[in-house]
């Protein structure tokens, strides 16, 4: 009969022990196992599909009528609907210059490099050992030494081969873990980019907002010292009452007082975008101004089965079921039966020259088989607690839907209604204007006085205000809507690195 060599055994022991590892079943809830979404999920009673109202032929489109596109796709550089070149070039600084998204890109590679960690458990461990020794033997333990010498030296050479079969799914379970990991950190990422584009279009929109607001306001407070000029002319020439100058003074005051937090909250606006960008306030940035800014006339409306895939929020919840479910999966698995094959072949010579040469070989191989019995409950209690933050992941990941679009339906009807204050705010400004027209008309021919021509002018300069107050306002609820529907980062790559390194890092687990 021929003999088995120690080398073929070892082989046959480890493809064996792969053979069953590979074979294994993996305990615990199913990765698909995702709460479906309600039945009838919608975003409003009534179907919506334009803004309720707007001027179709102007020359301003912030005034336009807003179409809804239902079942669009969201554009991935969204922001460039504005079509305003220089927010488009801030966002774009931004997304490579802001080193919180750097850091979150850097955390992001951390996470795929942790699961190919996990995914090192499915291959045999493989270690080397060379230990030279220099030893006396003792005559008391040794009267007839080897080759009649009790000082001799001893080299070593070992390797030390160790598997563990993953007979129940356990290395896989934590490679689910890990993979769910990294993707709850991805779309972290999303969702933290998406939220600085959307903050940078809409303080680029404040800005723009409060330079119109600032120069109305300066418009007020020339008009109303006019004012104030004239009555103290005609109180001096006893027409007017000293009352009614300390009443106009009064509110040139006020007036002088509103204006300095507009200035203070325009440079904090400047700072803030500075900030977004990763620059110093100091840097000199564009200039924003709302007749810079197009208002979009068609915006998509996606649908709410959509979101489950859209949302960065609902993604990272998904994600956090399935790392939840993995977990269980493990706690469960650290309750079962546990196998370890290990082998060490290796030499052992007196010499080196000896090295490799026949008769010098010896290894070792075994097995072990490992059943916890009792730890005081400790497993079972482990397994219990993480069924509970996996069903506490379930109902978490239920109530991010009902935000999701809940989000969606609360920005629909915002762009759908607000254009209805900005239109009558600004019919009273075209109002105001016309009825300016007339006075001054009126004051040259003589038929009113300088103080009528200011009031009407005041009257003018107040609804501009209004009006700069409700396009700021209709501008950042139409990037809310972008902004709810996800922000189409899946038509771009925020990941700092190419789709196909993505791909790889994130996918494979090969150990090199």
């Amino acid at each position: 009969m021929e003999r088995v060599r120690p080398s073929l055994l070892l082989a046959s022991t480890l493809i064996s022990g792969l053979a069953v590892g590979l074979g294994g079943c993996v305990v615990g809830p199913s990765p698909k196992d995702i709460p479906s979404l309600p039945k009838q999920t919608g975003y409003s009673q009534k179907a919506i599909t334009q803004s309720e109202a707007g001027r179709d032929r102007t020359g301003d489109s912030l005034l336009g009528r807003q179409q809804f596109v239902s079942g669009a796709d969201v554009a991935g550089k969204w922001w460039e609907a504005f079509q305003n070149p220089r927010l488009n070039q801030m966002v774009e600084l931004a997304l490579t210059n802001n080193q919180t998204l750097k850091a979150m890109q850097a955390g992001l590679r951390a996470a795929w490099e942790q699961r190919r960690v996990e995914g090192a458990s499915l291959y045999p461990s493989i270690s080397a050992q060379f230990i030279p020794t220099r030893n006396k033997t003792s005559k008391a333990l040794s009267p007839v030494p080897n080759n009649n010498e009790w000082l001799y030296n001893l080299h070593t050479a070992q390797l030390n081969i160790g598997y563990v079969p993953d007979l129940w799914g356990g290395s896989r379970l934590a490679i689910r873990n890990a993979k769910a990991q990294a993707d709850i950190q991805r779309f972290q990422l999303e969702a933290t980019t998406l939220t600085m584009i959307a903050n940078i279009v809409n303080t680029a929109i404040t800005e723009a907002g409060l330079r119109e607001q600032i120069r109305a306001k300066e418009d007020l407070i020339a008009q109303q010292t006019a004012m104030v000029r004239i009555n103290q002319n005609q109180v001096g020439l006893g027409d007017q009452s000293r009352q009614s100058q300390l009443i106009m003074r009064d509110s040139l005051a006020q007036l002088q007082a509103d204006l300095p937090p507009l200035r203070t909250q325009l440079a904090q606006t400047r700072d803030q975008l500075a900030t977004l960008v990763g620059l110093s306030p100091n840097a000199d940035l564009p200039i924003f101004e709302l007749r810079d800014f197009s208002l979009p006339q068609q915006l998509p409306v996606t649908l709410p089965a959509q979101l489950l895939s859209q949302r960065p929020d609902i993604a990272a919840a998904q994600a956090q079921i399935r790392s939840a479910g993995a977990q269980l999966g493990i706690a469960i698995v650290n309750r079962l039966p546990n196998v370890q094959l290990s082998a060490l072949p290796g030499e052992a010579v007196d010499s080196m020259s000896k090295m490799f040469k026949p008769g010098m070989g010896n290894w070792m191989l075994a097995a072990t088989v490992t059943q916890p019995i009792f730890q005081g409950g400790s497993l079972l209690h482990a397994q219990r607690e993480a069924k509970a933050n996996y069903e506490q992941a379930k109902h978490y990941y239920q109530a991010a839907i009902m935000s999701a679009v809940s989000d969606v339906a609360d920005s629909l009807h915002a762009v759908e209604l607000d254009g209805s204050t900005l239109l009558a705010d600004q019919g009273g400004l075209d109002a105001a204007t016309q009825a300016l027209h007339i006075a001054e008309a009126q004051h040259r021919l003589g038929d009113n006085s300088q103080i009528d021509v200011a009031q009407a002018r005041m009257a003018v300069a107040q609804d501009q205000i209004s009006v700069a107050q409700d396009k700021v306002t209709r501008l950042s609820d139409t990037v809310g809507l972008f902004q709810a529907l996800g922000g189409g980062w899946w038509n771009r790559n925020d990941l700092g690195v190419s789709p196909e390194a993505a791909k790889r890092l994130s996918t494979t687990l090969v150990p090199w």
